[in-house]
């Protein structure tokens, strides 16, 4: 039977191939313990390194990581293990694991990679003087086994930013009342928006950060502007409710009312949306982006991008120019820009239409690389598809006059070893919760036919 671990012991932590392809840094995520990789992990980065794929590169960038760690290192010290150093000083020990010889197991009858690892960690176990020995994998099957033969197991957790991991934040403080039990007063002095600000004390503002809603069931709404831990700063939303739209769209409900007014906001250079299919995401984002672009005149383009992760299986080669492959991808994009010149049909004229076409453009994610945007809107769509990596290189994309909208639905994850709380949208998230020019909402109203909605509670 397993026993309770000793919080301050030393561990040693043996890392199964699918955590290294989820996060080729991850020998260097354990500070002072000691990672054990088995040499089936070696033969399986190997045997996955090929290929153009992100699994491929995440291969060769383990590989590679693991080759700066034994560099300068000779056989006898590898064999001892090799001291992991860290920018931060604490750095544990890493070493590798023979392959065990099972043709007399009576454990294991298959010399499958699982059982491998396994067995490999099952013997580093009973080595004299070792520390205990705990498997990290994100293969559920794995887990099982490793459970059945009483051996430690966890899940690769290091890059969990989101404590829960059903759902992502809303970037919402609600009470019932205005303020509730918070001091409040009107700050003087004329805003660059014209709306009023206010100051704000009390416990509750401990929990706010820059960018964030706050509402009460009275109808009051505002955006935190300034946060520390006792005071904050908050300046009332606009309404696009009932008289005021946009591009002939209202909001349904605060949170969308909010995502519009982050949107719309010069000051925010990064939005994140997120929601269930049905919320209005991509609707809200395309008017938001024509009255920029053509009202407001505040971007001369809007680029749009997606990772091209199928929910099925490949339909095979695509003919035409980059744009032209892009346009089964785009279809949403497609259909509410449709949707929204249709609405507008009276007041847009033919001359005008084909402008905003020639403004909003479809770009393929794989030709980013190395790219600088300026005076451009950049939407970036099924961002629970992207990894931590993938959405760093979108962010500093960003040149002159370039603002950053990301979107995703953490419930609809096509992209192999990535989860709710890992995926590169939920990383996104809480790495700009704390600055000023970023916001963030999940959207909760979802208005779909009763048959979407059904089928989203019952399947």
């Amino acid at each position: 039977m397993i026993q309770p671990l000793n919080a301050s012991a030393r561990r040693s932590y043996i890392l199964d191939t699918n955590v290294l392809i989820h996060d080729p840094a991850a020998v260097l995520k354990f500070d002072e313990h000691e990672v054990l990789i088995p040499m089936t992990v070696l033969e399986e980065l190997d045997g996955l390194k090929t290929g153009r794929s992100d699994t491929a590169r995440s291969a060769r960038q383990a590989t590679r990581n693991l080759s700066q760690l034994l560099e300068g290192h000779s056989p006898a010290e590898v064999h001892a293990g090799i001291p992991i150093h860290k920018a931060s000083g604490v750095g544990g020990t890493l070493r590798f694991l023979p392959t065990p010889d099972l043709s007399n197991s009576d454990t294991f009858h298959q010399a499958t990679p699982d059982n491998l690892i396994l067995a490999a960690a099952i013997a580093a176990g009973q080595a004299p003087a070792s520390s205990t020995p705990i498997v990290i994998s994100k293969d559920v099957n794995l887990q099982v086994k490793a459970a059945a033969l009483d051996l430690r197991v966890e899940d690769y957790r290091h890059d969990s930013v989101l404590r829960d991991s059903d759902s992502m934040s809303d970037g919402v403080w609600r009470t019932g009342r205005v303020w509730g039990d918070l001091e409040a007063y009107e700050l003087g002095g004329e805003s660059a928006s014209g709306r009023p600000r206010y100051a704000v004390r009390g416990d509750a503002v401990a929990e706010w950060h820059p960018g964030m809603l706050v509402r009460d069931d009275e109808g009051f709404e505002a955006i935190v502007r300034r946060h520390d831990d006792r005071e904050a700063e908050v300046e009332t939303c606009s309404s696009y409710r009932n008289g005021r739209n946009l591009w002939g769209v209202n909001a349904r409900d605060a949170h969308q009312n909010f995502a519009m007014n982050l949107l719309m906001d010069d000051t925010i250079d990064l939005v994140s949306l997120a929601g269930a299919a049905g919320t209005g995401k991509t609707f809200i984002v395309m008017a938001a982006a024509l009255s920029l672009v053509f009202d407001e005149r505040a971007f001369e383009r809007v680029v749009i991008t997606r990772e091209t992760t199928p929910m099925g299986e490949e339909i095979g080669f695509l003919p035409g120019t980059e744009e032209e492959k892009m346009n089964p991808w785009m279809g949403a994009f497609q259909d509410n820009l449709n949707e929204l010149l249709r609405v507008q049909d009276e007041n847009v004229s033919t001359a005008a239409r084909h402008f905003l076409e020639s403004r909003v453009q479809m770009r393929s994610m794989g030709f980013m690389r190395g790219r600088t945007f300026t005076d451009t809107l950049l939407i970036i769509d099924e961002a629970q598809n992207l990894t931590p990596r993938q959405v760093k290189s979108l962010a500093t994309r960003a040149g002159r006059n370039t603002k950053l909208i990301f979107m995703g639905n953490v419930g609809q994850i096509d992209t192999p070893y990535l989860t709710p709380s890992t995926c590169g949208l939920a990383y996104l998230v809480e790495r700009f919760l704390f600055w000023p020019h970023a916001g963030h909402v999940t959207l909760r109203t979802v208005e779909r036919s009763r048959l979407a909605q059904t089928s989203e509670e019952v399947l």
